[in-house]
C-alpha cells in the first residue's frame, strides 16, 4: 500500500471523539485539544462500509471487502461494519491522542478529512487494535509512525495481525467460507480489472484536469488506468513538485506517464 512520507507529524493532546450517524470504525470526527472540529480517517487499516445507500463507490467497496473476508451475505458483512464503528466508539470514549501531518485524506471528494495515527488512553494503537479483533482489513495509505517504524514495515505487521485474527477467527474472520474465499478474491481481480480497463473511455477532457497533489481517491480513480490501489499510491506519494514526479508512484512508467500527462496537473502551492 502506499507509504506517506511528507510533512512531520503533530501530537495532538487530549482529543474526543464527536458521535456522528455517518462515522464508521475508521473514519469519525474528533474534537481537538483547540476545540475545533476534525474527521479523522485511520492509517493502515479498512473497515467494513455500513452507509451504502445511494452510493455506489461505496456499494462496491462493500463488495469487495466482504470477498476479501470470504462473507457471502452482505448483510452479515454490514454487521461486521457496525461491530467495527460500536468497538471504535468504545475504545475513544475517553480522552485519546492523535498523530497527523494534516495529509488530505479524502476518498470523496465531497468530504474533507485528514489521516491519523489513533492512541487510545490506555496508549493502544487503535488500527492494530481493529486488525487484531477482525474487525478491519490491513489496507490503505500508510507513513512513518510516530516511534519510527517505517511505512512499509508497519503495513507488513499489520498484515501480520490480521492473519492471527484470521487464524483465530475473530470478528468477520468467524463468517469466513473458506472454501469459497479463492474464487470470491479472483472474482474481486476480475472485476477490478475490468473496470480499469473501462476506465479509458471515462469522460476525463484536457478541458478538467485533475490535480495530483489535492485530488481526492475517488477522482483518481476517474484517469485512465488507476485503480484503488493506485490512487492510494499517488495519494501517499504528495506533494508532487511536477507530473513527471508521478512515475516514481510504484505501477507508473513512461508509458502511462504519456497517456495521463494530459490530463492532470501539479498547482504550485
Amino acid at each position: 500500500m502506499a507509504a506517506l512520507a511528507t510533512a512531520q507529524l503533530q501530537k495532538l493532546h487530549p482529543c474526543t471523539l464527536i458521535e456522528t450517524a455517518w462515522a464508521d470504525g475508521d473514519s469519525f470526527a474528533v474534537r481537538l485539544p483547540d476545540g475545533k472540529q476534525q474527521t479523522i480517517r485511520l492509517y493502515g487499516v479498512d473497515c467494513i462500509e455500513m452507509h451504502v445507500q445511494g452510493d455506489d463507490s461505496n456499494a462496491r467497496r462493500l463488495r469487495d471487502q466482504r470477498r476479501h473476508f470470504g462473507i457471502a451475505d452482505i448483510l452479515t458483512a454490514k454487521s461486521v461494519g457496525e461491530s467495527a464503528k460500536a468497538e471504535t466508539f468504545r475504545r475513544l470514549a475517553k480522552p485519546f491522542t492523535i498523530h497527523t501531518s494534516f495529509a488530505d485524506g479524502r476518498g470523496d471528494g465531497r468530504f474533507s478529512r485528514v489521516y491519523a495515527f489513533v492512541e487510545t488512553a490506555d496508549g493502544t494503537d487503535l488500527s492494530e487494535e481493529l486488525v487484531t479483533k477482525g474487525l478491519a482489513r490491513a489496507y490503505g495509505v500508510v507513513r512513518q509512525r510516530p516511534d519510527g517504524t517505517p511505512g512499509p514495515e508497519w503495513m507488513e505487521q499489520l498484515k501480520d495481525l490480521e492473519l492471527t485474527a484470521a487464524r483465530a477467527g475473530r470478528g468477520a474472520w468467524a463468517h469466513t467460507d473458506w472454501a469459497s474465499l479463492p474464487a470470491a478474491r479472483k472474482q474481486a481481480r476480475d472485476e477490478l480489472s475490468e473496470l480499469e480497463t473501462a476506465k479509458g473511455r471515462r469522460d476525463v477532457t484536457e478541458d478538467q484536469p485533475v490535480d495530483l497533489n489535492s485530488a481526492a481517491r475517488d477522482e483518481l480513480m476517474n484517469l485512465p488506468g488507476i485503480g484503488e490501489k493506485t490512487a492510494n499510491e499517488i495519494i501517499g506519494n504528495r506533494p508532487f513538485a511536477s507530473v513527471d514526479e508521478i512515475t516514481r508512484v510504484p505501477g507508473i512508467g513512461p508509458a502511462t506517464l504519456e497517456k495521463l500527462r494530459p490530463l492532470v496537473i501539479v498547482k504550485k502551492r
